[in-house]
């Protein structure tokens, strides 16, 4: 007895490929990500600027003076940046811009960018905690403070000189250590949009 002829095998097909992990980003979301995280590194270079100027000529100019000129001077530098919307929109707009770079960024696939602006927008908050709960408290201190040339005690201007010079020196610190980051974000965006 023979054997019958075997069973028809179809070929074998083909697997289709498998769908990519993440969807490639588009161009135009890359290209959001990177004008925003431009803009967050422009603005908080301007930031630390600021604070770094009060660190190294401002508070120390200040300080060789009288305190009825620290208190003058103080409270018109303090008008002069509360009642300016630019300043307002640089020292807002810094976090706001490098938030929405870190979630275009990380949207891409490009997560060790994504790192570098989050770490950066998480040290440029502290920095907007502190002046908050800090510098500013102050600020309004020395501006209820009353007539500058009927002041007897010029205890706040110690204060300023302790804990306000304190804590802009810490903004500029991390401001900078912002700085850092984002500029190695954009060292790291650059690379991986070639």
């Amino acid at each position: 007895m023979s054997a019958g002829p075997s069973p028809f095998v179809p070929p074998a097909q083909p697997s289709p490929p498998a769908p990519p992990a993440t969807p490639p980003p588009s161009a135009s979301g890359t290209r959001l990500a990177g004008a925003a995280l431009i803009v967050s590194t422009v603005l908080v270079g301007l930031m630390a600027g600021l604070f770094f100027a009060f660190d190294v000529s401002v508070m120390p100019g200040l300080a060789a003076g009288d305190e009825q000129t620290y208190v003058t001077a103080m409270r018109a530098f303090n008008k002069a940046i509360d009642g300016n919307p630019l300043f307002a929109t640089v020292f807002l707009l810094a976090l706001a811009a490098a938030v929405l770079s870190a979630v275009l960024e990380f949207r891409g696939g490009r997560r060790a960018v994504a790192l570098w602006v989050g770490a950066a927008a998480v040290a440029y908050l502290v920095v907007l905690l502190i002046t908050f709960t800090v510098n500013i408290p102050l600020n309004n201190e020395l501006a209820d403070a009353g007539d500058v040339t009927r002041m007897k005690d010029f205890g706040i201007v110690e204060r300023f000189e302790s804990t306000w010079v304190t804590t802009n020196v810490i903004r500029t610190l991390l401001c900078t250590t912002a700085l850092a980051g984002l500029a190695r974000a954009l060292l790291l965006h650059g690379r991986s949009t070639r």
